[in-house]
């Protein structure tokens, strides 16, 4: 019984001594429970921060916005003339540059003037002949006169004298009218610029034979400073520019290729006195000074017209306004790090900047981007902001489980 006795203590205290071994060899070989759990709890915490949606922000601010109406305009030349022979002969000079700017009164074509010169001196010649003939006509009819007074002549030769004066005389006239016509013909052969303005491309070379009923003439001078702008705007906006006009003069802006850099501003000059029934369209003529050329006739240009201001409105960029069933909302930065769908009320807007009427407040940050991923309650991260020193908030990691809620409650929140 004693030996029986001793052999289980013998049994019982290997097994004990096996299941520590055991137990020590398992505890070498995995993580404490503790570990565990910190483990999952850690592993979950990276997995929130990972699923948060990268975003930039904006903040909301308050300016002036100025109200425009955004049209396509033709650039016209305030004057242009082109330039023609009056009379027949052959071009003996361009006394100019291609392209080069002239004054009113240069001369721009010269017209061979000989056989015109000989005219006009033939005409001089004609007038000092029948001058001559008047003053003897004329010591003729004192003569005539004083043999009548003393009845040693006839009144019938007086009279006769009498008329050849004056006969002369209408002829001397006609001989000073020759003379003009004769002097104006040659005049035309100088032919001088009638505007400031640049010349163009010559139409025809020195030497050819000009004749004044040559379809084409022989260069084109255009007036480029100040030059003329033609563009239309739709007929709903032509009582905002009318109210414009009675406020001052609007003033129209002409875009670069970008649609935004004003490379010239003008003033409205006139709208037409009438709408285009086929278009629905009112026609309005902007002045531009073109200092520095940027316009030039026949050219599209973008123009931009200021018809009001809107003082101290609330501005966000474009891009953070987005449309839904129920009209336009944004994305505001809420305090814990989500996204908050804001519904809201818009103005004025282009393609930069928008004027929020209604649901939002100054200083309010607006997310900019990543719509695509976005929903109502949404946890966000904060990779960049458009003002310069700012600190956006850090947006928390987001709950597991919580994305298909949030997006519920964003379909809700849209579909009210």
């Amino acid at each position: 019984m004693k030996f029986t006795k001793n052999l289980r203590l013998s049994i019982g205290a290997g097994a004990v001594a096996a299941l520590v071994l055991a137990f020590g060899a398992w505890r070498f070989g995995h993580p404490l429970a503790e570990e565990q759990a910190s483990s999952r709890i850690h592993d979950k915490t990276s997995l929130g921060a990972k699923d948060a949606i990268p975003v930039t922000v904006e903040t909301a601010h308050v300016e002036d916005v100025p109200v425009t109406i955004d049209a396509v305009g033709t650039v016209q030349a305030l004057n242009t003339v082109t330039i023609r022979t009056q009379v027949d002969g052959r071009l003996v000079k361009l006394p100019f540059s291609e392209g080069e700017d002239v004054k009113k009164g240069d001369i721009v074509a010269l017209i061979e003037p000989d056989l015109y010169q000989a005219q006009y001196d033939q005409a001089v010649a004609k007038k000092a002949q029948d001058e001559a003939t008047l003053a003897n006509a004329r010591v003729d009819l004192v003569r005539y006169k004083k043999l009548t007074v003393g009845n040693y002549g006839s009144q019938q030769q007086y009279d006769t004298q009498k008329a050849l004066v004056a006969q002369l005389e209408a002829q001397v006239r006609a001989d000073q009218a020759a003379i003009d016509s004769a002097k104006t013909t040659l005049g035309y052969c100088t032919i001088r610029s009638p505007i400031d303005g640049r010349t163009g491309i010559r139409i025809v070379d020195v030497g050819n034979i000009l004749h004044a009923a040559d379809a084409n003439g022989i260069l084109a001078i255009t007036q480029l400073k100040p030059i003329y702008v033609i563009f239309t705007i739709p007929q709903q906006a032509l009582p905002a520019v009318q109210r414009a006009q009675e406020k001052g003069v609007p003033r129209v802006a002409a875009l670069g290729p970008d649609n935004a850099t004003a490379i010239e501003v003008g003033d409205v000059s006139v709208i037409d006195n009438q709408i285009d029934q086929t278009t629905g369209t009112a026609r309005i003529k902007a002045t531009f000074a073109n200092l520095a050329l940027h316009l030039w006739p026949g050219q599209f240009v973008n123009v931009r017209l200021t018809v009001d201001t809107v003082k101290n409105a609330i501005v966000t960029p474009s891009t953070a306004v987005q449309r839904g069933p129920n009209g336009a909302f944004v994305y505001v930065l809420g305090d814990n790090g989500q996204a908050v769908l804001t519904p809201v009320t818009t103005g004025q807007q282009d393609e930069n900047t928008a004027v929020i009427t209604r649901g939002l407040e100054k200083n309010t940050q607006v997310i900019t981007s990543g719509f695509a991923r976005l929903t109502n309650g949404a946890a966000v991260r904060v990779v960049s902001t458009g003002e310069s020193g700012a600190s956006p908030r850090s947006a928390p990691p987001k709950p597991a489980g919580g994305g298909a809620q949030n997006s519920a409650a964003a379909h809700g929140g849209q579909a009210k």
